[in-house]
């Protein structure tokens, strides 16, 4: 901490709070089949998403609408402050490359998944999320 003009400045804190944005990826998204993005949601998200308008979250926030909504902002959900402090506002292209891994994408987020390696996978997975809305 630092002292300036009589106020005390936890700079590690002020750091964190003024998280640079993460701009959109300049990135090709495949076309995908929302019937097969569908079963890979039951399979790989459903145990902590919920994808049904006016849908619980649950350990993860509710999915209904993501395509162009800010990242951070399902009522009723504790994000972490790497999801809040983002900037994102959620599209195809930032998607591609969240998913293959999150972690990586934005650090210090809570989610809990490993990614999907397969681009095919990311490709029907995002056409099932943009059908939900």
């Amino acid at each position: 901490a630092t002292v300036t003009s009589g106020l005390c400045v936890d700079l590690e804190q002020s750091i964190q709070q003024v998280a640079m944005p993460i701009p959109e990826p300049d990135v090709t998204v495949a076309a995908g089949n929302v019937e097969k993005g569908a079963k890979i949601f039951k399979t790989k998200c459903a145990q902590c998403h919920n994808a049904e308008q006016g849908g619980k979250n649950g350990q993860g926030p509710n999915l209904w609408g993501i395509i162009g909504r800010e990242s951070g902002q399902v009522a009723g959900f504790a994000y972490s402050a790497a999801n809040k402090n983002s900037g994102i506002i959620w599209s195809d292209k930032h998607l591609e490359v969240y998913l293959q891994d999150p972690k990586k994408y934005m650090p210090g987020t809570k989610m809990v998944f490993a990614g999907l390696k397969k681009p095919d996978d990311r490709a029907d997975l995002i056409s099932f999320l943009q059908s939900r809305k």
